[in-house]
């Protein structure tokens, strides 16, 4: 522990260390305001790695909490393992499966906390580090800039680059009005589609709810999921267990969003979303391919969209990711970032 200024600074051993609501309660005030800086979501990255990204045993917690008057101010979550040729700190959560990820800080705060926090990992156990490498940093997050201050006054190597878009549709009122805005062909091919499924008599569209048993739904959702060659190999046996544990914690906590397409009664395509913040963060899907006839897909997702219309939602966050679909269903670029520092 360093006691610098008014600042407690504590490196932690374990999560169980740190009040899981004290944590939450930080993280809705802070600049780190998603799903993934929650501690749910971190405490159940880190038992799987990452689901197994990290599958190496030198992964080693770098957790750091600062305190003043008694009261939880930041958070650092971090841990230390080899990258890129270098023993540097990455965010917890790095880096594939986690969209968003930050320092979990009032913004009022930030400047001061950035600062203590550096000298603090050059006094601490920590101190075998060289390199700071963050990912997933959302591009107007006022850490980009406090970091790179940080680095000019330290004499350190700063370097900052996108690292990949994460496509939005704002919403700001009926589903007629969202469809106003996109594409004229884009806005026809959606209605008629959705008009094509409702006019079959084959079709359902229902959010899993919130009450429910969980677990005969997850099972339906990794078995749409895996129809994809793609996220039939991405999802191994020990990223499976971390999405269950993500989507049992989302779940528990009441922000998750499970929806399902039925054809004349089966399960054809799925939208796991969180429902946070008052808008839909898309966080993964799954399509039969046995149904192309009334491309359930694209229904599904106009279905998704009119919710969020219907029920006060101001955005649908796709996430990261440049498919081509997200634009045509009027997807905007944001960005997220990667900031890199070599220690000198």
């Amino acid at each position: 522990m360093l006691k610098d200024k008014n600042m407690i600074f504590k490196l932690h051993k374990d999560f169980s260390e740190i009040d899981s609501s004290t944590w939450n309660a930080l993280v809705q005030q802070s600049i780190a305001d998603t799903p993934f800086s929650r501690y749910e979501y971190l405490n159940e990255w880190w038992m799987t790695r990452g689901g197994g990204e990290w599958p190496g045993q030198n992964a080693r917690l770098v957790l750091v909490t600062a305190s003043e008057n008694d009261q939880l101010v930041g958070i650092a979550p971090l841990f230390i393992d080899e990258y890129d040729g270098r023993d540097a700190l990455l965010l917890i959560g790095s880096i594939e499966i986690s969209d968003y990820l930050d320092l979990i800080v009032r913004e009022a705060d930030l400047p001061r906390f950035l600062s203590e926090l550096m000298d603090f990992l050059a006094s601490s156990p920590a101190d075998n580090w060289s390199a700071l490498d963050w990912y997933n940093v959302p591009d107007d997050s006022p850490t980009l800039a406090a970091l790179k201050a940080e680095s000019v006054k330290r004499g350190w190597d700063h370097h900052e680059e996108v690292y990949r878009p994460t496509p939005r549709i704002p919403l700001n009122g009926s589903f007629d009005d969202y469809l106003a805005n996109i594409d004229k062909k884009q806005r026809h091919e959606i209605r008629r589609k959705m008009r094509r499924a409702a006019e079959s008599g084959r079709v359902r569209f229902y959010v899993v709810d919130k009450e429910a048993d969980i677990e005969p739904e997850l099972e339906s959702f990794f078995h749409l999921m895996i129809q994809d060659p793609n996220k039939a190999r991405f999802l191994t046996d020990a990223m499976r267990d971390q999405m269950s544990r993500t989507i049992h914690a989302a779940h528990e906590n009441g922000y998750l969003w499970l929806a399902f397409l039925e054809i004349d009664g089966v399960k054809a395509a799925a939208t796991l979303c969180f429902d946070y913040k008052n808008k839909l963060w898309g966080y993964n899907s799954g399509v039969s391919f046995d149904y192309k006839d009334l491309s359930p897909g694209w229904v599904i997702m106009g279905y998704d969209i009119q919710w969020c219309c219907e029920n006060g939602r101001y955005e649908f966050d796709f996430m990261r990711g440049d498919e081509e679909y997200k634009y045509r269903m009027g997807g905007v670029n944001k960005y997220v970032m990667r900031a890199k520092v070599i220690r000198r």
